[in-house]
């Protein structure tokens, strides 16, 4: 395991801030050949109780390049078993982090897959105004079931070769996103993925993000909830149930050192 990785959950997760974490992507985003895509995938609890029911979902973690605490659950839990994570790095800030880092000699070539039809290239209309240092080469919404249908991911790669991003945001969902990257990491032509959920709506204005003061305070999967009901209640409900449960079992573990509540 590398020295700034933890194991909790049965995962390895980067012990970065978002500062760490945009300077080690920009230095692969920049480097001069990439012999296969590297991936980052962002842990949040419904990640964390998804991971334990799911082998797949497991390898993808384990061979994923960059792992991130998107939650603030699994950053306290960090906490409360003496590991310390620094903060939380979500995949909806890191992407606009990377294009505030952008270089303007040489604009950051993305490529976005995935979102409803036409959002993607609402998103691209709107990277393009507010980030001059970025360039959209390509967008993509697969249809339903696509992962199962080799034509379709054939076609897909295809896209993603012909516009050479140096980016490839994947907006697809957990944990299709990061089962589809694992599988196919090998024949992507991007230099760095990044499993990245709601971010491509985001940057649409599709979809709004929670308050500051809300994401700051771990409120923010009560914002969703209020304006998603119907796709996350469920969800929500099931993680609060399972989720105290995966704390248990981490705790009952041996080794584990004095909770660190300081940072």
């Amino acid at each position: 395991m590398s020295s700034d990785r933890i194991e909790m959950f049965g995962i390895e997760i980067d012990s970065l801030r978002m500062t760490g974490a945009v300077d080690r992507l920009m230095t692969w985003l920049n480097s001069e050949t990439e012999a296969t895509c590297r991936f980052v995938v962002t842990p949040n609890v419904d990640h964390t109780v998804l991971l334990q029911t799911s082998a797949p979902l497991r390898d993808a973690y384990a061979d994923a390049d960059l792992v991130l605490a998107d939650g603030w659950p699994v950053v306290l839990a960090s906490r409360m078993f003496g590991k310390s994570l620094p903060e939380r790095v979500t995949g909806s800030d890191l992407i606009p982090a990377l294009f505030r880092a952008a270089d303007d000699s040489a604009p950051l070539k993305t490529f976005l897959l995935g979102a409803a039809p036409g959002v993607a290239q609402r998103a691209a209309v709107n990277v393009h105004k507010q980030y001059p240092n970025v360039q959209i080469v390509g967008t993509y919404s697969p249809p339903l079931g696509f992962e199962n249908d080799v034509e379709e991911n054939r076609q897909i790669l295809e896209r993603i070769a012909d516009a050479q991003p140096q980016l490839l945001v994947i907006g697809l969902g957990a944990p299709k996103q990061e089962l589809w990257i694992h599988k196919v990491r090998h024949q992507v032509a991007a230099k760095v993925a990044v499993c990245a959920g709601a971010t491509i709506d985001f940057l649409a204005g599709e979809k709004s993000r929670a308050p500051k003061w809300m994401q700051r305070t771990g409120l923010e999967w009560a914002y969703r909830i209020g304006t998603d009901p119907k796709r996350l209640a469920k969800r929500y409900a099931k993680d609060a149930v399972v989720f105290p449960r995966i704390l248990w079992n981490e705790w009952m573990k041996p080794g584990l050192r004095s909770p660190d509540f300081s940072k």
